[in-house]
Order: structure tokens, then C-alpha cells, then sequence
């Protein structure tokens, strides 16, 4: 069996493995080595190199630079990510993100449930984005280990709503802030793209090409961004009454208290008036649906770090473009819930 290489050079061990006759069952038997791979020709000590390689090029690299078929590669990766699974154990959540992530063309979803405390994903599963499938990640683990949920952080998504309270009735649902945004930034393109459509001849180039520079943080933009945008607000007064409502929206985040929110999101519907902003007016109609799971956040306990579900969301999505066209959801799922932890 290989075995670790010294240097260019590829090592190989060769021994004698018993055999011996049961006595209870009346078989022969091979003894087990427990540092051998589940792939008898190689030790697990090769296998762990193998995987640590995966977590950081493609199959098809690993398999080319340590001269093995591509399928060995991916079974010796595969084992080394379910012992990380079994090092890392399964451990009580108290705050879970729930989403969904989308595995092939049209509309086949799976569900990812991940521990925000600890940062990792903890479950991936279901047969689309659906409460039965939901169900599923609640009956794996059973009563004991999910009734210490305290809070559940989604999106707008009903059946991931009604599925964690009929699960776990006292946990608070938290709607992610970076879905909220994106819909008050998909207004404001709304805006950008009805100004554009309006407008004519030489008003249009300032509008012309700046979608990502009215979505962007001031902070993040160029010395070049900066200056197209403040020729932009200056040239459309009303692209600049919906780009101030936009920065303006996120002080909601910042309150520790729901009446003081209430009332700043009170006030930035009244700014809303006579402005004849369609699309924001239906987003200040859907924040009022779903303010409930929005308050939750001005609560101290509440105040989890939400940037790791898109941090974690945008990782997945780069596993799945290096493992494009590969047709293994097993595979997919010990990669998801492997790619946070600590390697071994």
C-alpha cells in the first residue's frame, strides 16, 4: 500500500495481513489495521494528505500531481471529510441559519442549517426548500439537541418560518439583514432603471452604466466611483433622494431598543412622501409584514454575526464552480459541511 512519499520519491510498505477463522461465525476473517484507508492500498496518513489537497485545488489537479485515477482521489477525500465530520461531533445549537442553496438547473433546491456560534454548517439535506424538508433536519437530530434553540436567522421564506416554530415554538425568527438590504437595493435599481427610461439624450449618460456604484458603499467605491456618483445625485434629484433613503435605512440595524426602531422606521416612511417612489413604498409595506422578525435584532442576545451566513453562502457557491458537472450530492454535502472546519 502507498504511503506517505519521501521526497520525488513515491513510497510503497508491503506486509503480511492475517487471516483467521471465527469461531463464533464459522468465517475467515482479515485482521483490521487501523491505519490503513477504507482503499486497502493506502495508508490513512496518504488519505489525510489527499484531503487536505482537495480543500484547496480540484480533484482532477490533486489526482495529476500525485499520479492516482481521479476516482481514488475523490474516495480518499471523502473518507478524510467525514473524520472531520467525526471530530467535530455534533454538538447542541442554540442559534441556527437556515437557507437554501440551489444544485442543478431550475428549481431543485437543498437546505444548509448552520450553527452561528461556532460557524459552521451543521446539516444539508431535503428534497427542495420546503417545511417537510426542514422537517427532516429536525428529526435527525432529534428533540434533545434542537430544544436549546433560542434563535433562527432565514430569510423571508415562510415555510422555513412556520417550520422552526412547529419544531421549536420559543425560538425567535431573525430575517437575515443582507436579504433585507437586497430588496431596498433592488428598489433602488427599479428607480436608477425607470429614470433611465424616462430620460433622454444627454441626461442619460450619467445614469448610463452606474447600477454597482448606486449599490455600493460609499466606503468601498473608488476615488473614480466616488466622483461618477456624486455627478449622478447632482444631475437626478430623485436617483439622490432614493440613494439617501438607501444609506439612511441602515441605522435600523444599530438600535437596541424595538420602540426607538419603530419609530426611525416610522419617520423613513414618512420621508417616503410625495417623493413618488413605487418600489420603495412597497418595500416599506413588506418591512411592516415582516417587522417582527426584523425587532429581533434590537434584542442584545440577538446581536449574532450575520456576516458569516453570506460569507458562507458566496463559499458555497465557489465549491460548487470548481466541482462543476459533478453529479455526487454526497460528495457536495461532505464538502459543505467540511469546508469550515479546521483540517486534520
Amino acid at each position: 500500500m502507498r504511503d506517505l512519499s519521501c521526497g520525488e520519491h513515491r513510497i510503497y510498505l508491503e506486509l503480511l495481513v492475517r487471516r483467521v477463522d471465527c469461531q463464533s461465525c464459522g468465517k475467515v476473517k482479515r485482521e483490521k489495521l487501523a491505519w490503513l484507508a477504507d482503499n486497502p492500498f493506502y495508508t490513512k496518513r496518504f488519505a489525510w494528505l489527499v484531503g487536505r489537497r482537495c480543500r484547496a485545488a480540484t480533484i482532477k489537479d490533486v489526482a495529476k500531481e500525485l499520479h492516482l485515477d481521479w476516482d481514488t482521489v475523490k474516495e480518499l477525500e471523502k473518507q478524510y471529510m467525514r473524520e472531520q465530520l467525526r471530530r467535530a461531533g455534533t454538538p447542541a445549537p442554540k442559534v441556527i441559519g437556515i437557507d437554501e442553496i440551489s444544485i442543478g438547473r431550475g428549481h431543485t433546491y437543498r437546505i444548509v442549517v448552520s450553527d452561528l456560534l461556532r460557524r459552521r454548517p451543521i446539516w444539508f439535506g431535503g428534497q427542495d426548500n420546503s417545511e417537510q424538508s426542514l422537517d427532516l433536519f429536525f428529526q435527525e437530530w432529534g428533540v434533545k439537541k434542537t430544544r436549546g434553540i433560542y434563535l433562527a436567522v432565514m430569510d423571508m421564506w415562510k415555510p422555513f418560518r412556520s417550520g422552526t416554530l412547529k419544531h421549536v415554538p420559543e425560538a425567535s425568527i431573525l430575517f437575515d439583514k443582507f436579504h433585507v438590504v437586497s430588496h431596498l437595493g433592488d428598489a433602488l435599481d427599479e428607480v436608477r432603471k425607470s429614470e433611465y427610461a424616462r430620460l433622454t439624450g444627454k441626461s442619460r449618460a450619467f445614469i448610463k452604466g452606474q447600477k454597482y456604484t448606486l449599490l455600493s458603499n460609499r466606503a468601498n467605491l473608488t476615488l473614480n466611483g466616488r466622483r461618477s456618483l456624486a455627478k449622478l445625485l447632482q444631475a437626478n434629484q430623485r436617483l439622490n433622494i432614493a440613494y439617501l433613503l438607501k444609506e439612511s435605512f441602515g441605522q435600523l440595524w444599530n438600535y437596541q431598543s424595538e420602540a426607538w426602531a419603530r419609530r426611525f422606521f416610522e419617520n423613513w416612511k414618512q420621508a417616503l412622501k410625495w417623493q413618488r417612489l413605487k418600489p420603495y413604498e412597497r418595500f416599506a409595506r413588506m418591512i411592516d409584514r415582516h417587522w417582527e422578525g426584523i425587532a429581533a435584532y434590537c434584542q442584545p442576545r440577538n446581536k449574532v454575526p450575520l456576516g458569516f451566513v453570506e460569507g458562507f453562502n458566496n463559499k458555497i457557491r465557489v465549491l460548487q464552480r470548481r466541482a462543476y458537472g459533478l453529479r455526487d450530492e454526497e460528495y457536495l454535502r461532505l464538502k459543505i459541511l467540511t469546508c469550515m472546519l479546521p483540517q486534520i
